[in-house]
Parts: C-alpha cells; structure tokens; sequence
C-alpha cells in the first residue's frame, strides 16, 4: 500500500509541475532497444505520463544500434523537440546530435545511462547504481555469512555493458563489498575472472552471458566443484547464467543476483532459481523526468539531489537519483502485484499489463 500510494503522489506531482506550458511543445524521447522489457516499459510510461500532461511526445528506439539513435536525435532536435530525454545506446556517441541540441537551445536529459564527453547534457535522472550494486553484494555477504562462515566459497561475476556508463557503477558498488573476502580468500573466484572488462557482457545479451557462462562451467566446475554464488548486474544477464546452469551443472542450485524484475526472471525467481532481483520503478523515474521537463520549460529549479557524483568527462551533471528496491520470493507480490506494475497470471506468476 506504501507503494501505490508513493507512485500515486509521484504521478500527482508530477502533472501539477508538467502542465503549465505543456501545450504545444514537443518533447523527443529516445529509448536504447525495444529487446530488454524494460527499455519498452520506460519509452511507453514516459510516453504516456508525457501526452497525459498534454505534450506532443515522439518516442523512438534505437534497435542498439549508435548510428540509428544519432540520426533519430537529430530529427527529434531538427523538428521542433524543446527537449530531448535520451538512453543512449552508447554514451560516448552522440556528440553531434548534441552539439545541435545546444545550439538550437533544446534541453538534453540523459535518462539512467549517463551521456559522456558532452557539454550539451542539462541533466541526468538515474537510480542509485552505486547503490545497486552494493545491494547486490550485502547480499551475498549476508546469505553466505561471510563474516561468519569459515568458507571458502566458490563466486563468479557476470556484469554489464562496458558501453552503458551504469555497468561500472553495478560493478563497483557490489565488488566494494566483496573483494575484501576474496582478497582474504573466503571468496575464490575460480575461472580467475573478476576484473570488470573480463566479466563484461557486450549490450546485455542473455546469448552471451549463457555462452560465457557455458565456458566457466565446462572448465572449472564440470568435476563437482561446487559453485556458491553468481554475481550478475541484471536479469538478463541473470538469465543467461541461469540457463547455462540448467544446461552445465548437477550441483546444488547457487545464489544469483539480478536487477529489474523483469518479467522472463520471475518464473525463476518465484521458483528458487534466482535469489534476489534489485526492482527499479520505472514509473517512477519516468515521473520524476516528467516533472523535471516540466520545471525546466516553466523557468523553475529543476529538481535534483546530486551535483557531484556524475562526471562526464567534459562537466558534472546535476543528476536526480531514484531509489532502488530489494526484491525477492518473499516481497514480489506487495512489490510487483500490489503496485500495479505487473498482473497477476493464471499460472500464479506475473504477466505484463497490456
């Protein structure tokens, strides 16, 4: 009930702020991939909450592809777009198109993947990823009782797109809590493979994590080594291990960490085969760059409450940060259900809303 009633006050908020000079104007929005869930999820809520507030919105997704999202940039800047919201496929990338942002004057919100190397970028709404990941991490800590358990335990590491300017954040925020223990030698990670670019998964691909993963099995555990804990960034990279595992390994099922609840790792989540998923609402991000767009068209102080952290190689940007929320087999229902996220299926696992 504490949830809906948030996600409420936010969408509120949300319209009073977005809805004085709404009329009219065109905001672009422009979304990674319509192939994780999530970036569908969060192109349509901002989409709507946008219109509902009574903006012009041209959504667009890039396919993953860096030459596509420049060139759908620059059409939402060359017809009319007052602002910009953009998840970019890679960050580094879209330096012209945001060149002509500023010198048409238009608003550029870099939207939970950091737009690097740019004086262009007004403002960057995220969640915590730090945070994320150091969830991620107390949690393996805590269920192996790393401080008290004599161990060793077994740990390999699945992270994220070295392209997306997060996966690091993801990395560090959960290695920050575990490599203490692996440097102690509680924690042994057997394939050797730790460092961020060796466990680096190229766009989020659940093919390639499994393939990856496919190898470590085959050469380090194959013999019976049990294997204690799977440290990944998201779902779908979650996902992939989880297949592999199915595929590759007769031991006792380990810990696996994962982000977004998406729908595809619910199933195993519910069924013990995931342990934890860290839930990021989009909704309410979207919210909160809904009102953001709003502030910034009426003249107001746009809302932020980090002007430190995120550096993109040319200014730090003042950033928004939404928090993100522990999800697992006990609190999926109150989380996912009871807020209105996803519907409840037949079956007794979540569907999405259509």
């Amino acid at each position: 009930m504490k949830k809906i009633l948030s996600v409420f006050l936010c969408l509120l908020m949300v319209f009073s702020c977005a809805s004085a000079l709404a009329d009219g104007l065109k905001v672009g929005v422009s979304m990674p991939t319509k192939d994780l869930q999530r970036w569908n999820q969060d192109g349509e809520n901002m989409k709507n909450m946008l219109e509902e507030a009574g903006f012009e919105v041209d959504l667009q997704f890039a396919s993953n592809d860096v030459q596509q999202q420049l060139n759908q940039v620059t059409n939402m800047v060359n017809n009319g777009c007052k602002v910009v919201v953009i998840s970019a496929v890679e960050g580094s990338s879209l330096g012209s198109a945001l060149d002509l942002a500023k010198e048409k004057g238009v608003i550029v919100i870099a939207y939970d993947r950091l737009l690097m190397d740019s004086d262009a970028v007004s403002y960057y709404a995220t969640f915590d990823n730090y945070k994320v990941g150091s969830v991620q991490g107390n949690y393996i800590k805590d269920a192996l009782k790393l401080d008290e358990a004599e161990g060793p335990f077994t740990l390999e590491i699945t992270a994220g797109d070295p392209g997306d300017n997060n996966a690091i954040y993801f990395y560090n925020g959960a290695m920050d809590v575990l490599k203490p223990y692996i440097e102690s030698g509680k924690l042994v990670v057997k394939s050797g493979q730790q460092e961020f670019n060796d466990v680096a998964t190229p766009s989020w691909k659940t093919e390639t994590a499994q393939t990856r993963a496919d190898g470590i099995l085959s050469s380090y555990y194959a013999d019976g080594t049990k294997l204690d804990a799977w440290l990944c960034s998201n779902d779908s990279t979650a996902l992939g291990v989880a297949n592999a595992l199915d595929a590759n390994y007769d031991g006792d099922w380990p810990i696996i960490t994962g982000q977004d609840c998406d729908i595809s790792n619910m199933k195993n989540l519910i069924d013990g085969k995931q342990a934890m998923s860290v839930f990021k609402d989009t909704r309410t991000l979207a919210a909160q760059v809904v009102k953001m767009i709003g502030q910034a068209l009426n003249g107001e102080e746009v809302e932020v409450n980090d002007t430190t952290t995120y550096n993109n190689n040319v200014i730090t940007v003042p950033s928004f940060l939404c928090e993100p929320v522990f999800g697992n087999a006990d609190n999926w229902v109150e989380l996912l259900i009871d807020s209105g996220y996803y519907l409840m299926g037949d079956d007794g696992y979540p569907v999405v809303k259509q």
